[in-house]
Formats: structure tokens, sequence, C-alpha cells
């Protein structure tokens, strides 16, 4: 079967008969690859299709879902990796089309390859991933990162801020104060005391 006719499916026994309805599952060999870029459904594989045709007073309505298994190279780390891929479809062929982008019915038979490529196309990642987790490669390196040292620590801040990370404003309370407000007031009325005249505190309020 050549290229154009792949995607064919048969409708003359449902052509305006409006409530009649076929269903159609069929495995296929693409015979063309759909993408580019990082991700593509590659020429060879395989692809499950299911198809629903109704026939209706403007033309054959075609639902479809489609199945078949992406290619790609991940855009964090590079890896080439497989995954199965799922597409869903849903157009109307027009038995008279009054829009130069609608689809129409050819004789006995519909074209799916046009609505297919286009819902595969729109429907692949642009920066695809490996997992979701995928740290990415080492700046420096270009190796593989572990998924530790891709979480920003100390070791990633900028030279050029690198003093100031022990900078802390003079007179400033230690942290292991900060909650602790009434420690701070009993510091205070000791140092009174270590510079008034002697008196304890009741003797220094009468």
């Amino acid at each position: 079967m050549s290229n154009s006719r792949v995607y064919e499916e048969n409708v003359r026994d449902i052509i305006n008969r409006p409530g009649e309805m076929r269903e159609r599952e069929r495995t296929l060999t693409v015979p063309e690859k759909f993408g580019e870029g990082l991700a593509e459904i590659r020429e060879g594989a395989e692809l499950d299709l299911d198809v629903r045709l109704e026939s209706v007073h403007e033309g054959i309505l075609v639902s479809a879902e489609v199945a078949t298994t992406m290619h790609a190279e991940c855009g964090r780390c590079l890896k080439a990796f497989t995954t199965p891929f799922e597409v869903e479809f849903q157009e109307l062929f027009a038995y008279t089309p009054t829009e130069a982008d609608e689809y129409e019915v050819h004789g006995d038979h519909v074209d799916l390859e046009p609505p297919l490529r286009d819902a595969v196309v729109l429907a692949l990642p642009f920066q695809p991933v490996c997992r979701p987790d995928c740290p990415g490669l080492d700046p420096e390196s270009g190796e593989l990162r572990d998924t530790e040292a891709a979480v920003p620590n100390s070791a990633d801040i900028d030279p050029r801020w690198a003093a100031l990370a022990g900078f802390a404003p003079e007179g400033a309370a230690a942290p292991e104060h900060a909650g602790a407000p009434h420690e701070v007031k009993t510091n205070a009325v000791e140092a009174e005391v270590d510079h008034g005249s002697g008196e304890t505190p009741e003797s220094a309020s009468k």
C-alpha cells in the first residue's frame, strides 16, 4: 500500500446515511515519521488506530485514538529514550467543504493522515525529559549530575557574594537568642545592676 493510502478509511456503506456508525481497530506501520526536533514518531513504528466513523448530514465525523511509541532525546541530559505515546482527535470530513481548511470526503473514503499528523505533532513535547526529576548535566564537567547535586547549595553561591555569607550587622543578637526575648530582658537588668550603685533591683525600684 502506498504512503498516501495507509491512513484511508472506507466509508462507502455509511455515506449519506445519517445515524449510521462504524468502529474499527487496526495496527499499521508508520510510512513517514511524525515530528521534528527532540521528539518524533519514527518511520517504521507500529501505530494502533481505534476509529469511530459516524455519518451525519454534513459528512463523516471521525473520532480516533492513536497509540504508538515516541523516540526522544532528553532536553536536560541529552539521553535517548522511548516512551508510550497516545493522542486523540475528532474531525468532520465534509461532503462539500465550505472552508479552505476543512477536510473532505473523497469519493468512498476519508484520509486520516492530515488530521492525525496535526494531532501528533502538536502533542509531541517541545522539551522532552527522560524522567521528571532528571538533574541534567553539570555545566562544568558535562557529566550527568546526581539528583542531590541538582539542588542549589552553598557551593553554588556566586563567588562575588561569598564574602557576604558570614556578614552580620554590628550589635545584632546571636541567632540562638532570636526566639527568646525574655533572656535579652534579663541581661539588660543584670547590666543595669552591674553599672549602678550596687543596689538590688528591688531596692532600686523603691
